[in-house]
């Protein structure tokens, strides 16, 4: 069993001095690429821009500290904008800090519960489908400031939809000169790989906010700025309780699963993308209750939900950070400049952060998955699919989520009972099986039906078509291709063998397998039908008709 023991504590053990150099730069650079995202992405996230590097310091040394993975790194993502802005608008900031520090105890019971390996159970359709519609709502909701639109409404707008419909609105507020500054950090953003060593390694967001700053100060362009729009602190964030009831912790429960199910699921499949990348292997339970502790850590300061980022990460181990001591300095290191350089962040324009939040969402949008997914995928697939992105577009991730998960659920209930078959032996003609009835004679008066495929209550109905016919003494249900059977399954099976028992015919049941049959005798179902008409083999089960029948 996987030990719950933060990858930190094992690492240690041969720690050398020159990892450890490489731990710090790799910490430094991964703390100038998150400074301009953390902001951009708290703005995103509908809170003021602080909060986005509250939650890199908070989240990202503990989850750092306690995880289950040798590099991860973890902070404000854009997975979680749009169930943030929602919150933060609906429930205000102690709305916001309840639903995450409950996220954080759920991720933690399911760290403890060993969990970790259920989230693959998640399809791959819904995550795909949840994914590229959060990219389009951070996609639209970023227009505007892209624009230097003048949107003036009396509530603020949370839906995409809303947020499309004023840009059409307030489109005659066009300002060239945002839409300049804009496209230029746009095409830093895109160009910037391009850029030859050692420039290449400088980050180009970085880049792009400090060439954004010198055009609009340097030549004094009617653009707004951070500062024009929040009032940024400075200093170390207090921790801040807020007061709690039922009621709010009732409203905010499918928020908070929202959230936990999302850190879940990104971060671990970072820790897999990680694990490629160094060839090592997380410790998904560990994980989870680094998360959920990061969460928790990250409300009380102030912040906002974390995760584990794919590209900071992907950053780490480029930059040759191996161990969780690089995300710690990272962490350290926007601590720093919080405390020191924070005032400085008011002279961001926000087209600049609009442009940064462009390509975040281009990368995360996962479009060439999407349109594959479309083009290769049976229709049921597609259905979910399409479904999680529409309604995470149009309504919300919670609904989405909810949604797709049913709708997957009950596709896939349905694929299973279809491939689940009950037929009698008359129907099988295969001279290649060596256990075909064309090999064997049945006893007369005796029936054999063979069940192929899991016996679930998506296909238990079909145990009541088995119809013996009028003078049959022994039913025979051959059962070497069950590998499973769920309570609904046994009951219907119980119901045939009272309807055989007033019938007066033997119920016999050849090769069941382990599971089915941990399940009988948990129900008694073996002592009904007596531990003689249990037989391993289809032979010995039509010996034992040919008894009954003498």
């Amino acid at each position: 069993m996987e030990k719950l023991v933060p990858k930190l504590f094992t690492v240690m053990k041969g720690y050398t001095t020159a990892q450890f150099a490489r731990d710090v730069v790799s910490g430094i650079i991964v703390a100038i690429i998150a400074l301009p995202l953390s902001i951009a992405l708290a703005l995103a996230s509908g809170v003021t821009p602080e909060r986005g590097i509250y939650t890199a310091i908070a989240a990202g040394f503990v989850i750092s500290f306690l995880g289950g993975s040798r590099v991860q790194i973890a902070g404000p993502t854009a997975a979680f904008a749009t169930i943030v802005a929602t919150i933060a608008a609906q429930n205000g900031m102690d709305g916001l800090i309840v639903s995450t520090i409950m996220a954080g105890l759920i991720l933690i019971a399911m760290g403890l519960l060993r969990l970790g390996s259920l989230i693959r159970f998640i399809p791959y359709t819904i995550t795909t489908g949840f994914t590229t519609g959060i990219a389009i709502t951070i996609f639209v909701g970023q227009i505007k400031d892209f624009l230097g639109l003048e949107v003036v409404t009396e509530e603020p707008l949370i839906e995409t939809t809303e947020k499309l419909k004023a840009v059409f609105e307030f489109m005659p507020t066009f300002n060239i000169w945002a839409f300049a500054v804009g496209a230029v950090c746009l095409a830093i953003l895109i160009l910037w790989r391009f850029v030859p060593e050692p420039l290449a390694k400088i980050p180009p967001s970085l880049i792009a906010v400090i060439v954004s700053i010198v055009m609009v100060k340097g030549m004094g362009l009617p653009v707004k700025t951070i500062g024009d729009m929040y009032t940024i602190p400075s200093g170390l964030p207090e921790i801040h309780i807020p007061d709690v009831t039922f009621e709010m912790i009732h409203r905010l429960l499918p928020d908070a699963l929202t959230i936990a199910i999302l850190a879940a699921v990104e971060s671990l499949l970072s820790c897999v993308v990680a694990d490629s990348m160094i060839n090592s292997r997380h410790r998904s339970n560990m994980e989870l209750v680094a998360q959920g502790a990061g969460n928790i850590a990250s409300a009380l300061f102030g912040g906002i939900p974390a995760t584990g980022a794919i590209a900071r990460t992907a950053a780490n181990i480029k930059n040759g950070g191996r161990t969780p001591v690089a995300g710690m300095v990272h962490s350290l290191i926007l601590l720093l400049i919080l405390v020191v350089l924070m005032p400085y962040a008011a002279l961001i324009p926000m087209p600049a952060i609009a442009a940064i939040l462009f390509m975040v969402a281009y990368n995360m949008s996962e479009w060439r998955e999407f349109v594959a997914l479309c083009r290769t995928s049976p229709k049921s697939d597609i259905i979910v699919l399409v479904a999680t992105l529409v309604l995470t577009v149009v309504f919300d991730l919670v609904v989405a989520i909810e949604v797709g998960m049913i709708a997957a659920a009950l596709l896939f209930m349905k694929r299973m009972s279809e491939v689940t078959q009950i037929h009698g032996w008359k129907y099988i003609d295969d001279d290649n099986d060596p256990d075909s009835i064309s090999l064997r004679t049945v006893p007369k008066n005796t029936l054999v039906y063979e069940i192929s495929g899991p016996m679930f209550f998506g296909a238990a109905d079909k145990i009541l078509q088995i119809a013996p016919k009028e003078g049959t003494n022994c039913l025979i249900l051959r059962m070497r291709s069950v590998n499973a059977i769920d309570a609904t399954a046994m009951h219907n099976l119980e119901k045939l063998y009272e309807a055989c028992k007033k019938r007066k015919i033997t119920l016999i049941l050849s090769h069941v397998n382990k599971q089915p049959m941990e399940i009988m005798q948990k129900a008694g179902f073996d002592k009904k039908i007596g531990k003689s008409n249990f037989c391993p083999h289809i032979d010995e089960a039509l010996k034992r008709a040919v008894e009954l029948a003498a």
